[in-house]
């Protein structure tokens, strides 16, 4: 049993979504969740709080392998360069507990969980509860973590198939 902890970092809320998955690719929910940091008195006290809650979860659950959304570019570039530190803060997180991190672009994601990289975060959201077996409304950044962490599982199940490292399996140009 491999537990995998998605993260889909954000400025003012942060996603957070622990599965299980077995040697034959059934998953299992965790725990989901959303840092909500925006009403911290000063951006670095937001970075801040991201690093110490995310290794509090850390503690807690104990995940194996971590997937987190890759930044794409907005078209604000001051909340660019947020996302970036927010990203920055729940990586430093991760690795600072010895896990490794696999990085998706949302499309990715998306692809893996909606059946196409331009699925919304509705249905971003319904799949994740299909899926899981979640019943209720799930937080959207909530959703999105926890479909970062099923990415991470069909992609680790695909390659340990096919046999080659995640490197190769998408080159970029």
């Amino acid at each position: 049993m491999t537990r995998i902890i998605g993260i889909d970092p954000g400025s003012q809320r942060t996603g957070v979504g622990i599965v299980d998955v077995d040697a034959q690719g059934k998953l299992v929910h965790v725990f989901h969740g959303a840092l909500a940091v925006a009403g911290e008195a000063s951006f670095p006290l937001r970075l801040k709080r991201i690093f110490d809650e995310l290794n509090d979860i850390i503690a807690a659950h104990r995940p194996n392998e971590c997937g987190i959304e890759r930044v794409f570019m907005a078209r604000n570039a001051d909340s660019a360069l947020k996302l970036g530190q927010a990203r920055g803060a729940a990586i430093c997180a991760v690795v600072s507990q010895g896990i490794a991190v696999h990085e998706y672009a949302a499309t990715e994601v998306k692809q893996a969980v909606v059946g196409s990289g331009r699925g919304d975060k509705a249905q971003v959201q319904h799949m994740i509860g299909v899926l899981l077996g979640l019943k209720g409304p799930i937080q959207a950044d909530a959703a999105d973590a926890l479909a970062v962490a099923v990415a991470h599982a069909h992609t680790r199940s695909s390659l340990q198939r096919v046999g080659i490292p995640r490197t190769a399996w998408r080159r970029r140009r």
